[in-house]
């Protein structure tokens, strides 16, 4: 008999964790990853479209590149989920598993934050990052404002990278000193795990002119060139560049998943508390940031959990929630942190300053991943 899993999401939890099963039990594996998109991207690959460093095509990766044994990749759309039967509904049919694994990240609700289609912009969805590589050329003065709308929200230093990588975008036109850069965050720091990495982020701040405005968010944007905090502050803008409100997917929601608005886990194997179905990255309230790199060190448990249990065993080693992000300083450099959420008694992060050589780590990071889930 053959192990039926299906897996929801072919980001990074899902790529990894059917490239995992695949490799350890092909032969007995009957696996199909369903996504409703026809390619993959990096997160961090929007900043580069955004800011006209590469085009859409050449960081998307069709999904058709896929080859695995065991796997069968399908673009569907999915409509319904019984976590119960473990049954999935899609566009095109049903699918019935022994083994379910909901990897579907999470989707933005853009009409949270009045005023954000009609006046702002957002970078997080790929559109939203295209529609500002064409808007950015027209800013030539005034006021930027890069803030976030809501948390938990995406890859916590993505703000920080556009407020520096805009600094350096208008120096490279010239225009810097025709305009401000403010950062909204709701955090104290820009990486709270991370001490020596926030450090870091606010002297490049200082450095560079741009206003660090913490523990605040944006509630509205006006078309009166100004978008309002939290606490009733009004901030003067000409340019927003938006982190959306997130929320998990509507037929998540829809399927008894959920609590307070995401899937809560088993925080050491990921389980959800529905037999044999399994939940990871952003989807989930595990406690990490919501991140590829913690997606995919999810996948990994999960995956070792469900061999496990394949053989007739139980998978002993426990989910730590480490991962390490990368953080473009702008100027050719890039920095890393590494966090560690669950090992000690609080998470905690550890710096690495910004550097050309790990502009190649990155770089690395990603050319290996593609080679890993797609063969390229």
């Amino acid at each position: 008999m053959k192990l039926r899993v299906t897996v929801l999401g072919a980001g990074f939890g899902g790529l990894e964790l059917s490239s995992i099963l695949s490799e350890t039990i092909g032969d007995q594996l009957d696996l199909t990853l369903i996504d409703q998109n026809d390619s993959f991207f990096f997160g961090f690959s929007k900043l580069d479209v955004m800011f006209g460093h590469k085009s859409s095509e050449a960081v998307k990766i069709s999904y058709s590149h896929i080859v695995k044994p065991g796997v069968k990749f399908r673009k569907e759309t999915i409509t319904a989920i019984d976590p119960v039967s473990k049954t999935v509904t899609t566009s095109n049919g049903k699918y019935e598993a022994d083994v379910l694994v909901v990897a579907l990240g999470a989707n933005y609700d853009m009409a949270a934050t009045p005023g954000l289609t009609t006046w702002g912009n957002e970078y997080y969805s790929f559109s939203g990052a295209e529609k500002l590589r064409d808007k950015l050329p027209q800013f030539t003065k005034g006021h930027a404002v890069v803030g976030v709308c809501s948390a938990p929200f995406k890859c916590p230093p993505a703000p920080s990278e556009a407020a520096l990588m805009l600094h350096d975008y208008l120096v490279n036109r010239g225009l810097r000193d025709a305009c401000s850069i403010s950062l909204v965050i709701p955090f104290g720091l820009p990486i709270p795990p991370s001490p020596d990495s926030s450090k870091a982020l606010l002297k490049a701040f200082e450095e560079r002119n741009i206003r660090f405005i913490p523990q605040r968010k944006v509630t509205s944007v006006g078309e009166n060139k100004k978008v309002t905090l939290d606490d009733g502050t009004e901030l003067p803008c000409d340019l927003f560049l938006g982190i959306p409100k997130h929320v998990a997917p509507d037929v998540v929601l829809q399927s008894g998943l959920t609590e307070n608005g995401w899937i809560p886990v088993d925080k050491a194997n990921l389980r959800t508390k529905f037999s044999n179905v399994y939940a990871i990255g952003d989807v989930t309230s595990v406690g990490t940031p919501k991140a590829g790199v913690f997606a995919e060190g999810a996948a990994k448990i999960a995956a070792a959990s469900i061999i496990a249990a394949f053989k007739g065993k139980e998978n002993e080693t426990p989910y730590t929630g480490a991962g390490s992000c990368y953080i473009e300083f702008g100027k050719g450099n890039v920095a890393r942190v590494d966090v560690d959420f669950f090992s000690g008694p609080k998470p905690f992060g550890i710096h690495h300053e910004a550097s050309e050589t790990l502009v190649v780590d990155k770089e690395h990071f990603g050319s290996s991943r593609k080679a890993r889930w797609f063969g390229k």
